[in-house]
């Protein structure tokens, strides 16, 4: 009898972590559509937003990643799709598990947002997978982190907000192209899916 009890108060925690986890992203997502509405330079409007659609939450897509920080770091041009490019550094490599297998990303720092005290400890984390083209946008999601979250050499990794570049719903942004050294050859079933509107064109 015990030990049904606790293997029931187990189950019990187990779905409160779960539907806990899910409503945090259901809140998350709906401030990203929110975003959408209050920023003046975003290329959708509400009625988009019905466009939009995202992966089931899935916790096994939230993992801890070893941060290698890389030092002595040159500044390079990261391309965008729509022709011009801006200033990276490669800030650290981040090693971690993900479905059975060892990945290895690299994350950036934009100079020119490192320079503004609001968005010093922005990083930002581009990459391609295999579910590009088909579930997801054929250019690549992003995800952004802090350097303040890095603690102990771990940071947090949670794909479940990974996101598509504004270039996914219009032309006429300047969307970074995810680096080739951030090409997974998994699949990364989180995060937001493709955008199922008609592709917009930016006002000059």
């Amino acid at each position: 009898m015990h030990k049904y009890l606790f293997s029931l108060v187990f189950l019990t925690q187990s779905v409160v972590f779960a539907q806990t986890y899910k409503e945090k992203i259901t809140e998350h997502r709906s401030a990203y559509k929110a975003d959408f509405i209050s920023n003046e330079h975003s290329p959708l409007k509400k009625a988009d937003l019905k466009n939009l659609h995202f992966y089931e939450a899935d916790s096994n897509y939230r993992i801890m990643a070893e941060v290698i920080p890389l030092k002595d770091q040159q500044p390079f041009k990261m391309p965008t799709y729509a022709g011009t490019t801006a200033d990276y550094i490669r800030y650290a490599q981040l090693k971690f598990q993900l479905n059975g297998e060892t990945v290895q990303l690299t994350l950036y720092r934009n100079l020119a947002l490192a320079a503004n005290p609001i968005y010093k400890n922005h990083l930002f984390l581009p990459f391609t997978d295999q579910t590009n083209g088909q579930d997801t946008y054929g250019g690549g999601r992003y995800l952004d982190l802090e350097t303040t979250a890095i603690v102990d050499h771990k940071i947090e990794i949670d794909f479940n907000k990974a996101y598509n570049p504004y270039c996914a719903y219009s032309d006429g942004y300047r969307c970074p192209i995810p680096p080739e050294e951030n090409d997974l050859s998994l699949e990364i079933k989180a995060g937001e899916k493709k955008y199922t509107g008609e592709k917009k064109k930016k006002d000059k």
